[in-house]
């Protein structure tokens, strides 16, 4: 009778979907274990991405469905998750420490895609990560000010260089190195150079993801940094405008010609709300991400509004998922991120590097 029962468990939670990944429980690998005593059955459920903020909903969901059947009288669900590495691109050996590299990435400046990369590192570690950013953008680095960190790194053997800490990130810049106000007359190897010493010289503490915030564009020096850092996934920041998805494809395009899988798109200033009436208005048109990403076969990750919130917070170094992570704004960013570290979970893991101790039960 408990194998019948535990195949019955089986069957109910093929039917429970994760809305991150769009597979059910079973297929996903999320259903770990199942015990049976008479009609009573408990689950375990271990996600691949960080969940706090969900894994609650999902307990709900799958007890639900359990003890909709008949022959189950209880159902006791636990949910965790776990960070799993995934493979990057080529030959390129992952960082020590660092478990997978997150890209964020825009064909044009000006599509909000600096803001995006730190609210979406704020908001993997919010969901249980732990989290890096790195400030890719050598030319024009806003890390440091939007996170409202300032000073030089320290270092402890002359060699390597600490990251500095702030809203629960590790966070690294070129910004750190040089005064706010001091432009950067590199040519492109130079920038190639400067980056792959951040990354590689920077002592990353047991990350679970490393955010980078590329320089805007698609030329030689993008296509260059995205060919020697060991990137597992890629997002993508637009905005609905035609021109700004015009230069998106681009972006797209090119993660593609280095072999990193895209995870998906983000719609950044879809739509603005007026602040004194509540006018609703698609200043930069309407649907384009959508649009893009299943011209394309890849996920929407979300649409965030054109809010003068978010402007001002990073402006002031208070980042709207650092300030608030529970708020409206922060739950779409959040939501976000789930979909984009799921998207990665389903990507084929590096087997060179251990599996990580992060495990958060819930019940």
């Amino acid at each position: 009778m408990s194998d019948a029962l535990k195949d019955r468990v089986r069957s109910i939670l093929s039917g429970v979907i994760d809305p991150h990944t769009g597979r059910d429980l079973v297929a996903e690998g999320t259903l770990r274990g199942i015990g049976v005593d008479g009609d009573r059955v408990s689950v375990d459920l271990l996600l691949g991405y960080p969940a706090l903020g969900w894994q609650a909903d999902l307990a709900v969901a799958a007890r639900a469905a359990l003890e909709a059947d008949p022959a189950i009288s209880t159902a006791t669900v636990s949910v965790g998750f776990r960070v799993m590495a995934h493979k990057v691109q080529g030959n390129l050996t992952p960082l020590p420490n660092v478990k997978n590299i997150i890209a964020v990435a825009s064909g044009k400046g000006g599509v909000g895609k600096s803001t995006t990369a730190v609210n979406l590192a704020l908001a993997l570690s919010a969901e249980g990560a732990q989290v890096g950013i790195l400030d890719a953008d050598i030319y024009g680095p806003s890390q440091p000010r939007m996170l409202g960190v300032s000073g030089k790194p320290d270092t402890t053997d002359g060699r390597r260089i600490e990251p500095k800490r702030n809203w629960g990130l590790q966070v690294m810049s070129i910004g750190f190195l040089i005064e706010e106000d001091t432009p950067m007359i590199w040519r492109g190897p130079m920038v190639t150079q400067a980056l792959q010493q951040l990354l590689n010289e920077t002592n990353w503490v047991d990350l679970d993801y490393l955010v980078i915030d590329l320089p805007p564009g698609t030329g030689d020096i993008q296509l260059t940094l995205c060919q020697r850092v060991p990137v597992s996934g890629a997002v993508i920041v637009t905005t609905p405008q035609d021109i700004a998805l015009l230069d998106a494809r681009k972006g797209l395009k090119m993660f593609e010609k280095v072999e990193v899988p895209v995870l998906g798109i983000v719609e950044n200033m879809s739509t603005h709300v007026c602040s004194k009436c509540g006018h609703e208005e698609h200043i930069f048109g309407a649907g384009g991400g959508a649009r893009m990403a299943e011209q394309y076969g890849v996920p929407l990750l979300g649409s965030l509004p054109l809010d003068i919130r978010i402007r001002e917070e990073v402006d002031t170094g208070r980042p709207t998922v650092g300030i608030d992570p529970d708020g409206a704004i922060a739950r779409t960013y959040r939501q976000i991120a789930r979909a984009a570290a799921a998207r990665l979970a389903l990507q084929a893991r590096n087997k060179a590097i251990g599996f990580p101790n992060i495990v958060i039960q819930n019940s």
